[in-house]
């Protein structure tokens, strides 16, 4: 019998497109277990179902591998369980078509390790490229993410409070700012000496250069006198 396993990463993307492939492929809705759910934890009330579900001869019917989980860990340890048991996977939207129904079959396997690769690489290369965009906007001058709601008037207080030696819960206490917008919006502390290192080499420096200068001079006049003596 042929199960279909559908999910996306939040409730405001759409599923439909799944379930249309699934049921495409013959497979009746009330045997379509469905996931709105990221594919980093393996927690998922859709997955754990079509599992409980399955039984030994059964297919999982996936649009893509990468549904299954999104690392290629977690996919293949998905594979892995249901072979065990007897249960396959087949996809229908890779490139590369795979049933793992079959497991004396060396390419089917191999693909199952190529595919679920391809997913989080492609996965891996998403998160650089939102990366890459974060920083080209913060160069730029452009504030990433939700729009502030802490006012001008707040920031000036805040940058007043701390410059006179309030703590960040002082900070939020009397500026009714959330206690992240201190470490967001205001730049950072001076670092603290924490030795008194600093100071001694800034003085002993201070004292060779002013100890070098009469030695300078001294060499100077001395240089006068032999070209004035030739």
């Amino acid at each position: 019998m042929d199960l279909g396993y559908a999910r996306v990463s939040t409730a405001k993307q759409d599923l439909e497109r799944q379930v249309d492939a699934l049921t495409a492929a013959g497979i009746p809705e009330q045997l379509i277990f469905l996931d709105r759910k990221s594919g980093a934890t393996t927690d998922r009330p859709g997955l754990r179902a079509v599992l409980d579900y399955a039984r030994k001869g059964d297919v999982i019917v996936v649009h893509t591998l990468d549904r299954l989980g999104r690392t290629v860990r977690d996919t293949l340890n998905v594979i892995h369980e249901l072979s065990e048991r007897g249960v396959g996977v087949r996809n229908l939207a890779d490139p590369i078509k795979v049933d793992s129904a079959n497991p004396g079959d060396p390419m089917a396997q191999l693909a199952v390790v190529l595919l679920a690769l391809f997913a989080q690489m492609e996965g891996t290369y998403m998160l650089e490229r939102a990366a890459h965009a974060r920083a080209v906007a913060t160069a730029k001058g452009r504030l990433m993410g939700r729009p502030s709601v802490v006012s001008e008037h707040q920031l000036q207080h805040a940058e007043h409070l701390r410059r006179a030696g309030d703590t960040i819960g002082e900070i939020v206490a009397k500026t009714g700012i959330t206690r992240s917008s201190p470490y967001r919006h205001l730049p950072p502390r001076p670092a603290e000496r924490v030795t008194a290192a600093g100071l001694a080499l800034e003085d002993r420096a201070s004292t060779e250069r002013n100890a070098a200068r009469p030695a300078l001079l001294s060499t100077g006049a001395a240089t006068g006198e032999r070209v004035a003596g030739g």
